[in-house]
C-alpha cells in the first residue's frame, strides 16, 4: 500500500496523477484476485490494462450493496488464513454485510484514523475518549482505536452511553478530545447542569462526531449542534462521515467547510440516478474506489448517500475535495406530497422543538400507494395544540405536515434501540418495496 501523508496539499494534477497510479494496480488486483471482479471483466468484454486514468474508471458498471449482501465471498481476496478481522456492516439499508481484514487492511486503518484524527487537530499531546462500542463486529470502534495509537494519542475506552461513567472517566483521566454521537453530548450537557457543574470548565476541548450529521446542505450548523455549541461552546465540534465498505473516512479540518476526502486511500464519484457524474455543488450519491484495501476492495460502489462535493481549495491550505455532511440515503428518500425529502431534514426540526424529548419518524405506503409520514413523539404535552405547532413548524420548514402521534417516552427509546442495533434508529421505512 502506498500513502501520502502530504497529499491534501499537492497540486490537483499531483493528487490525480497519484490516484491514477493507484487505480491501475487496484483494477490489476482485483482483476487477478476477486471472483466478482474478474467475472465482470470477462462478462463486459473489457480488458482491465486499459483502466489507467480517471475517465477510465468511469467504463466499468456500478457495484450495488445487493452484489455485496448476494455475493459477498466472492469479493474476499485473500486466503482464509490472511483474514485476522471480520467485522459487519449496521445493516441500514438492508442485510449486514461481513467484511475481511487483512493485517495490511488494519495498518490501514490506523493510517486513516491517524490522519482523520490529526487533519481534526489532534496531537500526541491529546486523551481520546472513546464513546463509543469496540466490540459488536464494529469497524468504526476499532479503527478509532488504532488511529489514536499510530497517531500517538493516550486512548480509555469507557464505550457508548452511561453519562455518569463518561465524566467520571473525564474527572480521572483528563480527557481532551472524545469520539462520540452528537445527540449523546446533549445527555452530557443535561447530566453536567443537573448535577450542578460547568462543561466547559472541563478538560473535554474537541468532539469528533459520527453517525449525525453536524451541519446542512448549506453549510449551516444543525439545530442540534447549534443546541450543543450554545451550551457547551467551550466544545469544538468536526464532524467525520465513513462507511464500513469504505474503509475510509472524510473528516472536517479546523475550517468546517467539509470533510477531507483521504485522496490516497480511495477515489470518490459523486453520481446521479443515471449514474452520471453530478455538477459541482449539486446533491449526488456517493461512489467510491478503494486504493490499498487487500481483504475486500470495491470498485465504483454506490454507498447511497447522498452529499455534495467541493472542489474549491480549502482555507486551511489542503487542496483535496471535500464532502458535506450526508443529506441523506437514496434507499429512504420519501416522496411526500409532491415534496421530496429525507429522514436528516425531518430530524432537525424535531431536535428544534424543546418539548420533544424523543421521536420515531415511520414511512409507510398508505392506500392511495403513495408515501405517507407518521412521526412517533414522546413528550409531556400532548395537547391539540402542540400537535398544531409542530405541523405548523413542519409546513414553514419543509412545506408539508406529517401525522403525528403521542407515544410513552420510555416506549420510543425502547424502540430506538432494537436488538442486536449498534446505533440508535430513529428512522423506520415501512413501506411496500
Amino acid at each position: 500500500m502506498v500513502q501520502d501523508k502530504e497529499l491534501h496539499y499537492r497540486s490537483a494534477e499531483e493528487i490525480r496523477r497519484f490516484q491514477e497510479a493507484r487505480l491501475r494496480e487496484t483494477i490489476a488486483y482485483v482483476a487477478d484476485r476477486s471472483a466478482f471482479y474478474s467475472a465482470m471483466f470477462r462478462r463486459e468484454k473489457i480488458d482491465p490494462e486499459t483502466i489507467c486514468t480517471l475517465e477510465d474508471l468511469k467504463r466499468l458498471p456500478l457495484t450495488s450493496k445487493e452484489d455485496l449482501q448476494l455475493r459477498g465471498k466472492e469479493f474476499v481476496c485473500v486466503d482464509r488464513r490472511a483474514i485476522i478481522d471480520y467485522v459487519t456492516t449496521s445493516g441500514t439499508l438492508g442485510d449486514p454485510v461481513t467484511f475481511a481484514l487483512t493485517e495490511g487492511d488494519l495498518k490501514r486503518l490506523a493510517y486513516n484514523e491517524a490522519s482523520s484524527f490529526s487533519l481534526a487537530g489532534c496531537t500526541d499531546e491529546d486523551v481520546m475518549q472513546l464513546m463509543t462500542t469496540i466490540d459488536r463486529r464494529f469497524m468504526a470502534g476499532l479503527a478509532y482505536f488504532l488511529g489514536a495509537r499510530e497517531l500517538g494519542l493516550g486512548v480509555v475506552r469507557v464505550g457508548n452511553g452511561i453519562p455518569e461513567l463518561q465524566w467520571d472517566t473525564i474527572r480521572r483521566v483528563g480527557s481532551t478530545v472524545c469520539m462520540v454521537v452528537p445527540s449523546f453530548l446533549m445527555k452530557l450537557i443535561e447530566y453536567a447542569e443537573k448535577n450542578g457543574f460547568d462543561p466547559n470548565e472541563s478538560t473535554l476541548k474537541r468532539a469528533i462526531c459520527i453517525g449525525e450529521t453536524l451541519r446542512t446542505a448549506d453549510g449551516s450548523l444543525t439545530k442540534l449542534a447549534e443546541k450543543i455549541s450554545e451550551r457547551w461552546p467551550q466544545l469544538e465540534l468536526h464532524s467525520t462521515y465513513a462507511s464500513t465498505e469504505m474503509q475510509s473516512s472524510f473528516t472536517e479540518c479546523s475550517a468546517h467547510q467539509g470533510g477531507h476526502i483521504p485522496a490516497d486511500l480511495i477515489i470518490v464519484e459523486l453520481l446521479d440516478d443515471a449514474g452520471r457524474d453530478v455538477a459541482d455543488g449539486e446533491p449526488g450519491e456517493v461512489t467510491i474506489t478503494t486504493l490499498g484495501v487487500e481483504g475486500m476492495p470495491l470498485v465504483r460502489f454506490r454507498t447511497g448517500d447522498i452529499c455534495i462535493r467541493y472542489n474549491d481549495p480549502c482555507p486551511c491550505g489542503r487542496n483535496t475535495p471535500r464532502l458535506s455532511g450526508v443529506i441523506g440515503r437514496k434507499g429512504q428518500m420519501i416522496k411526500f406530497k409532491g415534496t421530496t425529502l429525507y429522514p436528516p431534514a425531518l430530524f432537525d426540526i424535531l431536535d428544534n422543538i424543546p418539548e420533544v424529548e424523543n421521536y420515531l419518524v415511520e414511512v409507510f405506503t398508505n392506500s392511495l400507494g403513495t408515501d405517507q409520514i407518521q412521526i412517533k413523539i414522546g413528550s409531556q404535552n400532548h395537547s391539540e395544540s402542540f400537535i398544531k405547532q409542530i405541523k405548523d413548524i413542519f409546513r414553514s420548514k419543509v412545506r408539508v405536515a406529517p401525522d403525528i402521534r403521542f407515544e410513552a417516552v420510555e416506549l420510543i427509546a425502547k424502540q430506538q434501540m432494537p436488538p442486536m442495533s449498534r446505533k440508535v434508529v430513529k428512522f423506520f421505512d415501512l413501506r411496500n418495496k
